[in-house]
């Protein structure tokens, strides 16, 4: 009898749990605490932190993939007006911390707004074109592009580089997957291009100075592009096959920056070297392999264009992670996915394999 109690509690456990993807998360996490321990000097204590955040972001995970599709639909427009709303609300009373207002004190705690827009707006959008998807015409695209504008906007005012170019990613890539021409994209891009001396006198000068670092990273060797010179030893002086684990230079003598966070990546580059990078990314790979399979089985617009938006803005994260450890973009901190520490990150990026769980996992929506 409890044999039989305890399969039925398994099964309603993971009944909507997509395990193979799953087992590819939490395969990540692993490595992501071993890189955690050598990287904070074997601070245990650091490491039990994150393993809480990783329990607390599982749990919302499992969460979100119990939830029907259908909810998950009717939540996209009070998620998105709850964000806006909390944006400005940043803007207007947002405490300040090294020169960027981007927290906003609830009483309990303190929240970032941003973080939730990282889902929230492709969600949104999503939601958008699931609506007009019969009558889709170039106004319902411009609808579309205002309502990714109005939050970017917001966050670039703070001013936060890094999630608003993400989250204006996420943006794109529903425009996209909803079948936006090439020739506007085109356009859209010239523009863009066009538009950088404009940009440019508009960006603050800790970015101007990013932007400069990375064309010349030995101008400024002891400032602005310390980052990038330091991340670059560690990744080159790791060789094939690594230093081994704890014993990276770069990390333990502390010449690397950020080295839990944005900056993991070379951490786990010195120590475990190419063939480390070599699993690293294939377990990537994986993991994006599978979310693909999930949106290309998506039955209706609605999932189709959320999962391809989650799925396309984990590989963003990954490669702008990448790129800017090992100097090829400019630093706008952007934490590694699943492997970096912090737990608004991992949430934030729990919360979207719980909705493609959600799609694998549930019975399929039909347009009515």
């Amino acid at each position: 009898m409890p044999l039989i109690n305890s399969r039925k509690l398994w099964y309603y456990l993971t009944r909507y749990i997509d395990s193979f993807l799953l087992t590819s998360i939490l395969l990540l996490m692993v490595i992501g605490l071993f890189a955690l321990y050598s990287a904070t000097g074997a601070d245990l204590n650091r490491v039990i932190k994150q393993m809480i955040n990783m329990m607390v972001a599982l749990v919302i995970m499992w969460l979100v993939a119990n939830v029907p599709l259908q909810q998950i639909m009717r939540l996209a427009l009070p998620m998105y007006l709850l964000g806006f709303a909390l944006l400005v609300g940043v803007a207007l009373f947002g405490e300040i911390q090294n020169g960027a207002r981007r927290w906003l004190d609830v009483g309990v705690t303190r929240i970032q707004p941003s973080e939730l827009m990282k889902v929230a707006v492709p969600l949104m959008m999503a939601w958008y074109f699931d609506k007009y998807e019969i009558t889709l015409r170039l106004r319902d695209y411009l609808g579309a592009t205002l309502l990714l504008l109005l939050p970017v906007l917001l966050i670039l005012r703070q001013p936060d580089l890094g999630t608003a170019l993400l989250i204006a990613a996420s943006g794109f890539y529903v425009l996209f997957l909803a079948g936006l021409s090439w020739r506007i994209i085109a356009g859209l891009l010239i523009a863009v291009a066009g538009s950088v001396p404009i940009f440019w006198s508009f960006m603050h000068d800790y970015q101007r100075r990013r932007v400069m670092t990375l064309l010349d990273p030995s101008q400024d060797a002891l400032g602005a592009g310390y980052h990038t010179i330091q991340s670059s030893i560690a990744i080159g002086s790791g060789g094939i096959v690594g230093k081994g684990w704890q014993n990276g230079t770069q990390t333990q003598l502390d010449f690397l920056p950020e080295q839990s966070t944005d900056f993991i990546f070379a951490v786990f580059s010195e120590e475990f070297g190419l063939l480390g990078n070599t699993v690293l990314l294939l377990l990537y790979l994986i993991v994006i392999g599978r979310c693909m399979f999930i949106t290309a089985n998506a039955s209706t617009q609605f999932t189709r264009l959320i999962a391809g938006s989650i799925t396309l803005t984990f590989c963003t994260y990954i490669f702008v992670n990448m790129g800017m450890v090992s100097g090829i973009l400019p630093v706008v901190g952007v934490p590694l996915p699943l492997i970096s520490y912090g737990g608004t990150s991992m949430v934030t990026m729990l919360l979207g394999f719980g909705i493609l769980m959600s799609i694998q996992t549930h019975p399929k929506l039909v347009k009515t």
